[in-house]
Formats: C-alpha cells, structure tokens, sequence
C-alpha cells in the first residue's frame, strides 16, 4: 500500500471514529434533555387573587356577540361543555400572538370546550382585529361589564368555568402553554399549576 493511501485510510478512520463518537454525544445530550424536560413541571398560567375564586359560582351575563347572536356567560351551560372567557384587547400585542393558539386549542377540545373571546372598546378596532387574528369563526364579545366583574387587571387573561358555571381556574395566558394549564388544573385537582407545584415541592 502507497503512503497516500494508508494515510487516507488513516484519515476515514479517524473522521469515523470522530463521528460515532460525535453520534454517541449527541444521543447522551438528547437523553439528558429528555430526563429535564420531565422533571421539570409546567409553569402555567399565573393566577391572580383578583375577582371570583376558583371554586365560586360566577355571576351570569346575558349578552350579545358583536355579530347580534344572544349568548349567556356564566351560569349553567345547555351543551354540558366548559366555558373558556379569554379576555384579550385589540390593542394587545401578546394577545394577538395567542389567538392562532387559543383559536387551535378551541378546535381540538371543541367537543368539551366552548371558547368566548371578551373584550371592551370601540367595535371598529375590534372588526380590525377579527381581521388581522382570523377570529372570524369565535363568539366574541364587547362588554366592559365583564371585565370589570373579573376584575381583569392585565391581559391576555383566561377564566375557566364548568358547565354549571362555576370557576375552574383562570390566570394570565400568554402561551399556549399558560392556556392548557387552565384546562389541566382540574384533572390535577389543584386550583392552579403554581399550587400543584408547591405541593409537589412539600417532603
């Protein structure tokens, strides 16, 4: 064998033993991100103290969705699914960046899940934003009354009822993450994914 050739022997060697060591970290990195990413619970969406409790049986409103369609908010729902009020503003750069998620959630859990989108100010800016969001198809509501009634201090801001209308959960919603939170709390048992932290913490 020509030198040349036993150093380009010499040299596939080393490229591949460089590559299967390369795959062997690769698969160690993968493993430990796995591993973190179980341990490592969800953060969920923050829940405020302001407005009904979790557990409390909101108020009922008899309203009507900017396209005229009479729609109750709260009290005991006829289709038996939950009611998600996410309260969002045309004006509100974070809740535009969630609709597209809030939009595909509802779809996926359409079957269980009614979603209500609540906002306040003038209708104009709200036409607007149906537009820009792709809204078109969600019941969305302009009332300030109900704002206040939550007491809804920051927004993108979700609210979670039973088919009774009683509160299941609610906090700020600014992921998809924060908004299956609310779903999940219920299945937890916890009235948010910060409590279900804490007694996960306790010894």
């Amino acid at each position: 064998m020509t030198t040349p050739l036993i150093v380009l022997a010499i040299t596939q060697g080393i490229s591949l033993i460089a590559l299967i060591a390369l795959a062997v970290i690769v698969f160690a990195l993968a493993r430990q991100i796995g591993l973190l990413h179980e341990r490592i619970t969800p953060v969920g969406a923050l829940m405020t103290h302001h407005g009904p409790n979790v557990g409390e049986y909101a108020q009922a409103f008899d309203v009507q969705t900017d396209a005229g369609a009479p729609l109750r908010i709260g009290g005991a729902n006829a289709s038996g699914k939950r009611s998600l009020l996410l309260f969002t503003s045309p004006t509100c750069p974070v809740c535009k960046k969630l609709m597209p998620s809030a939009l595909s959630l509802a779809r996926e859990e359409r079957d269980a899940l009614e979603l209500v989108l609540i906002s306040d100010g003038p209708m104009a800016d709200h036409a607007a934003f149906r537009e820009i969001t792709g809204v078109s198809d969600a019941r969305y509501v302009v009332s300030s009354d109900i704002g206040i009634k939550y007491q809804i201090g920051r927004l993108p801001f979700g609210v979670l009822l039973d088919a009774q209308g009683r509160v299941l959960a609610k906090g700020l919603t600014n992921t998809r993450e924060h908004l299956e939170s609310l779903l999940n709390v219920e299945t937890l048992g916890v009235a948010s994914i910060q409590e279900y932290r804490y007694r996960k913490a306790q010894p």
